[in-house]
């Protein structure tokens, strides 16, 4: 049938071929996936199953606390400090040229420098400019942001984001799966150090050590200290895939707006509002704030 079908697309209307191609992508393949019958052209149905994922992908992070022995806890925050003072030191190239957020540019024009200066890794090093162009990019959207509004007249006030080069205080350290870090038997993770690697046991909320050790997909850490516990946290990135929701399965709808001075505020098509306030998380988020 399909072969049939074929031989005669040429003849069909641009609209009906481009539908005909959506239809035939791999987006529509049927492996694996549930699928209905298109009802805007009848005569297609015969021939075409529209399809749709079956799967959703959730990212989530998962803290787990290092267990480290004195040696251990003194290499990490060692490799903690120097990366702190490796992202100050390309903070200031950048401001002083031109402020830039060219993340290939500072690469190439500080990797060996960060590697003499600071004794870094060459993965570790090579995260640094990345995360200084990071940095740039975002205080330059604000900027932007700011002169728009200020032209439009919503506001006068000046962004000042860029005046001086942005200051690094939270040593926090990142980390790339398979060279940086890789996770280990008995609940161990392989930590790259300015000494070498750290074999670190860790606890975390079971829930999610399960997920970790049961095939979820492992993405880049950040290791953080506590400074007033003084415990080291690996905060890692997880992505696992979830059942599809399906209408059956919802009997609400609820509209979500987030923001910092309350970090929710959702309502119904009942009209019923809720709202969730962000002081107390804020003075955590700021606390561990890798810029300023």
């Amino acid at each position: 049938m399909l072969h049939h079908f074929d031989r005669g697309y040429k003849t069909l209307s641009k609209s009906t071929n481009n539908q005909l191609q959506a239809a035939r992508s791999p987006l529509f393949s049927n492996t694996g996936r549930k699928c209905r019958k298109r009802s805007h052209f009848p005569w297609l149905d015969s021939y075409v199953n529209v399809c749709y994922h079956s799967t959703m992908k959730q990212m989530f992070t998962a803290k787990l606390k290092l267990h480290t022995t004195p040696d251990q806890f003194k290499a990490l925050r060692t490799t903690q400090l120097a990366y702190r003072d490796a992202l100050n030191s390309v903070s200031r190239y950048a401001f002083a040229h031109g402020k830039t957020s060219n993340q290939m540019r500072l690469q190439r024009e500080t990797y060996l420098d960060i590697r003499a200066t600071y004794g870094l890794p060459a993965q570790i090093a090579c995260n640094v400019p990345r995360q200084v162009g990071a940095t740039y990019k975002a205080l330059w959207t604000k900027a932007r942001q700011n002169a728009e509004a200020r032209q439009a007249g919503y506001t006068r006030k000046r962004y000042k984001g860029l005046d001086e080069a942005p200051k690094y205080v939270s040593p926090t350290l990142t980390y790339n799966l398979g060279r940086d870090y890789s996770f280990k038997p008995e609940q161990q993770v392989s930590l790259l150090t300015l000494e070498g690697r750290a074999r670190v046991p860790y606890t975390g909320y079971t829930k999610h050590v399960a997920l970790m050790q049961d095939g979820a997909a492992i993405g880049a850490a950040k290791i953080c200290y506590d400074h007033p516990h003084q415990p080291f946290y690996l905060l890692v990135s997880l992505e696992v895939e979830l059942a599809d929701p399906t209408p059956e399965s919802h009997t609400a709808v609820v509209g979500v707006d987030v923001g910092q001075r309350y970090l929710a505020v959702s309502t119904t098509t009942q009209d019923t509002t809720a709202f969730y306030s962000g002081k107390a998380a804020r003075a955590k988020a700021d606390h561990y704030q890798t810029g300023a």
